[in-house]
């Protein structure tokens, strides 16, 4: 059985990104959508990881071994900006191939504009943990947090939101089954 590293972004103490008008964090968001996320997937071990600290992340996901890591984020901008994006190491190919089926999901889940995949480095926001781990790790930004049409087109689709993220998972250890 394939093993998804479902990861928090941020933490209880550093939350990220957040709404101003509803008060919402990421971290919040992220951490009760984790958690059904994980009972609505079949056939795929889901293990939630919580960061404890942004430099030991990496190494903490890799002694779990996993085949692939989803870091639930959401994006903030200007309050204007709008999307879905999926990030994923530029050195990636399986990365790549991954976040296309993560975004598909996530694109129809919640109707927004698709942004598409886009490929990081090491030198880019979130290309540290995309680079140090050592199976292909993805991270989802599934709408602008900051943005309140967004946040409210994700909380109104949260089920179909959960479903996207089980799908997707489920379809990526298929994938990765057959290249094994």
């Amino acid at each position: 059985m394939k093993k998804c590293a479902l990861v928090i972004g941020h933490k209880k103490s550093s939350p990220g990104a957040s709404n101003e008008n509803s008060n919402l964090s990421e971290f919040d968001f992220n951490d009760e959508l984790a958690k059904d996320i994980e009972r609505q997937v079949r056939g795929v071990s889901v293990q939630r990881v919580y960061r404890r600290t942004y430099h030991s992340l990496p190494s903490d996901i890799n002694e779990l071994k996993p085949d692939f890591i989803i870091s639930l984020h959401c994006n903030a901008f200007n309050q204007e900006a709008s999307g879905t994006e999926v990030l994923y190491y530029h050195r990636s190919d399986t990365g790549k191939s991954i976040a296309g089926i993560l975004l598909k999901y996530l694109v129809v889940a919640l109707e927004l504009k698709n942004r598409g995949v886009k490929p990081k480095d090491s030198e880019d926001r979130g290309g540290f943990l995309l680079k140090r781990t050592d199976s292909p790790c993805l991270i989802s930004e599934p709408f602008f947090i900051d943005n309140d049409k967004d946040l409210n087109k994700a909380l109104d689709s949260r089920i179909n939101l959960v479903v996207a993220y089980a799908r997707a998972i489920e379809d990526i250890a298929v994938l990765l089954s057959i290249n094994d």
